[in-house]
């Protein structure tokens, strides 16, 4: 997973700091989810997902395809 939040994150010119603002953490926290020395909560997951526009399944490698699934009806 840390490969792909970091590679993310660079393709979209962010660092650390920026994302931890995001998630309302501290940028060594963020640090040890991206480096997986923890693991993420998935409410940060989620968050992530949504704010990359992608699949929490793709940032876990559980798919290749970026894309993100269709929003749920409500």
């Amino acid at each position: 997973m840390e490969t792909r939040l970091r590679n993310l994150r660079e393709d979209n010119d962010l660092n650390q700091t920026d994302i931890s603002k995001l998630l309302n953490i501290s940028q060594v926290a963020y640090s040890h989810y991206e480096l997986n020395k923890r693991n993420i909560p998935l409410d940060l997951l989620s968050k992530l997902a949504d704010y990359y526009n992608t699949s929490i399944d793709y940032l876990v490698f559980r798919t290749n395809e970026k894309k993100p699934y269709p929003k749920a009806k409500k």
